[in-house]
């Protein structure tokens, strides 16, 4: 079991013709994905040739849109990998197409537009879910990745994650690796994202196959603390936490757009003692946080 993606999703990329696009495509043919083909409305009608493990060369056609995509090839997931200014209109073509999964990996979105693309996608009742943007993506070890998240971290295992933070997402991947995850989600840490912690966690909770959750976030917003109220309302199976920023200056904006504090809300501190207040055990570093989780796992 995994959530949002598994072996039979069948992945198409926008902008697959792209630098990112090429690159991260061969990639997650590397990881297994079922690929399916791309778009990129200026040339439709062409092909790209990849390498896929077990198969040789496939030749995989470039759609002018997603809805094309999905009536000629049945696909259910996109990972869009296209400029910042052009990710928007990127965005509402999926939507508006009806894919179930837009997993949005680009930087620098400006905020407006990730809020826009996001309240469309409400109005249009939520018939897509949407990853990021500014984010890795999701992986289901040793079935699918859809986005930029290395396949080699780590193979199945019983712990779900999600993560504000991509790099960290990563080495709690490594640092858990002889356990093994169901699935692996970064959500991004831009003010405005599609999946959220709380998302994620309700997923978990439903997966029988994930029998413990870890959950990364960061200082700035308020996410942590809402993520520890629903886990004390909601979430049987046990929740580790870790929130980077603990030596983070006073007063200054750190890394990732939403890592903004006002006041006391949003710091490190304040998420902890939220966190632990609904029962999640929350380390001081990563690697105290993965020894946390090894604990649970053992006694289970």
């Amino acid at each position: 079991m995994s959530i949002y993606l598994n072996k039979d999703s069948k992945v198409i990329v926008q902008g697959i013709t792209g630098g990112e696009g090429t690159k991260h495509t061969a990639l997650m043919l590397k990881a297994g994905t079922n690929v399916v083909g791309g778009v990129n409305a200026r040339k439709a009608g062409t092909t790209v040739t990849h390498d896929k493990p077990g198969t040789g060369e496939v030749e995989l056609p470039v759609f002018g849109t997603v809805a094309e995509a999905m009536e000629k090839e049945g696909a259910n997931v996109s990972v869009a990998f296209v400029p910042p200014k052009f990710t928007k209109d990127a965005m509402i073509e999926a939507i508006d197409a009806e894919i179930p999964l837009l997993v949005v990996i680009t930087e620098g979105v400006p905020v407006g537009d990730a809020a826009e693309a996001w309240a469309y996608a409400k109005s249009k009742g939520n018939k897509t879910r949407i990853i990021g943007p500014n984010c890795p993506g999701i992986i289901t070890p040793g079935e699918a990745l859809a986005g930029i998240t290395p396949a080699n971290i780590t193979g199945k295992g019983p712990i779900g994650l999600v993560s504000k933070s991509g790099t960290l997402t990563y080495q709690m991947m490594f640092e858990l690796n002889d356990f093994g995850f169901s699935t692996a989600i970064g959500i991004g840490g831009d003010p405005v994202i599609g999946t959220t912690h709380i998302d994620a966690l309700e997923a978990f909770e439903n997966d029988p196959e994930t029998k413990a959750i870890v959950m990364i976030g960061e200082i700035g917003g308020d996410a942590e603390e809402r993520a520890a109220e629903y886990i004390k309302a909601n979430v049987t199976k046990p929740v580790v936490g870790y929130v980077a920023g603990f030596t983070a200056p006073e007063g200054k904006t750190m890394g990732h757009a939403g890592a903004i504090v006002s006041g006391s809300a949003g710091t490190a501190a304040a998420k902890k003692e939220a966190l632990e207040a609904a029962g999640v055990k929350v380390g001081k570093t990563p690697s105290e946080t993965a020894q946390l989780m090894r604990e649970i796992l053992k006694s289970l």
